[in-house]
C-alpha cells in the first residue's frame, strides 16, 4: 500500500503543488491541509506522514505546532517540517527534536525533498511492522535517553506513570514494557500487577527498569516474576543487546550481580 502524506500549509500554493505532483509521480497519495487543527484533525488517520510548511503564522499561535507534538506523539507519525531558519527555530521551541524526523530550510529543490520523503516512507512502512516497545518511567531525561537509544531499531511509546501506561494498553498492545521499578504515586510493582490482572494485557513480556543494584532490590523485582530487568547504569550498547536478544529467543539472561 503506497504511503499517505498530509502536506499542511497556508499560501505557497506553487510551492505545495510542485512538490504534491513530484510526490504524486513516485505513487505517493498526497493529501493538503491547512495550518489550523480542525483542517488536521479531519486529515488525521489517513495521513502516514505530515509535512509541515512552517509560515509567519507560527509567529502568531503555537496551537497548530502543540496540536501536531500531540499528535505525532500519540500516533507515531513521522513529522518534516520546511521553513526558514527563524520559523524553524519557532517549531523546534514547542515540538521535541525526537519527533521531526526532516527539517528542510527554505528555498529548497523539490527534487531533492521528494526523494528524502520517499526513502522516509520506505522507512516507516517498514517501521510500522517492526516491534513496538512502551517504555514507562517518571524520570523524563531517563525516558528522553532511552528513547533515543531504543527509536533506531524499535517503535517507542513513552509515558511518564504507571496509570497513564494502563490508559495506553487498554487500547494498545505492545510487544514489551520496560516499566520502572520505584515509581511515586503508583509503584512498577502494582502497575504490573494491573497489567497482568487483565486478560488483554496479561500476556505482554514485562521488563522492570531498576536504578538499585543490589541483591536485595533485584531478589525483590524478580520476586515478582517478571520476564526480565534492566539496570539503569547499564550501557547504550548493553540495553540494546539485552533487548535484542530478549526478542530473539523470548528468554532473558540475567545479570549475575
Amino acid at each position: 500500500m503506497a504511503s499517505s502524506i498530509l502536506i499542511i500549509s497556508s499560501g505557497a500554493a506553487f510551492m505545495t503543488d510542485a512538490l504534491k505532483t513530484s510526490l504524486v509521480k513516485t505513487g505517493m497519495n498526497v493529501t493538503g491541509a491547512e495550518p489550523y487543527v480542525d483542517s488536521v484533525e479531519k486529515q488525521r488517520e489517513t495521513a502516514d506522514i505530515i509535512l509541515f510548511f512552517a509560515g509567519e503564522f507560527v509567529y502568531k499561535t503555537s496551537d497548530i505546532l502543540v496540536y501536531l507534538k500531540d499528535i505525532c506523539e500519540a500516533d507515531e507519525k513521522p513529522l518534516c517540517v520546511i521553513g526558514y531558519e527563524k520559523e524553524l527555530d519557532v517549531v523546534r521551541g514547542v515540538i521535541p527534536k525526537h519527533l521531526i524526523k526532516h527539517e528542510f530550510t527554505r528555498p529548497f529543490n523539490v527534487k531533492i525533498l521528494t526523494a528524502e520523503l520517499g526513502k522516509l516512507a520506505e522507512k516507516n512502512e517498514e517501521f510500522k511492522k517492526g516491534r513496538h516497545i512502551l517504555l514507562v518511567d517518571d524520570d523524563v531525561t531517563f525516558l528522553r535517553m532511552m528513547q533515543d537509544w531504543l527509536a533506531m531499531k524499535y517503535r517507542i511509546t513513552s509515558v511518564k506513570s504507571g496509570m497513564q501506561a494502563i490508559t495506553y494498553i487498554a487500547t494498545h498492545t505492545p510487544d514489551l514494557i520496560l516499566l520502572d521499578y520505584e515509581m511515586p504515586i503508583t509503584p512498577g510493582s502494582q502497575i504490573m500487577e494491573m497489567i497482568r490482572s487483565e486478560p488483554n494485557s496479561a500476556r505482554i513480556p514485562v521488563i522492570f527498569l531498576t536504578g538499585k543494584d543490589d541483591r536485595e532490590t533485584v531478589m525483590k523485582v524478580m520476586h515478582l516474576k517478571p520476564d526480565g530487568y534492566l539496570l539503569k547504569s547499564m550501557t547504550h550498547e548493553e540495553i540494546v543487546t539485552a533487548i535484542d536478544n530478549f526478542f530473539e529467543t523470548r528468554k532473558w539472561k540475567n545479570i549475575k550481580l
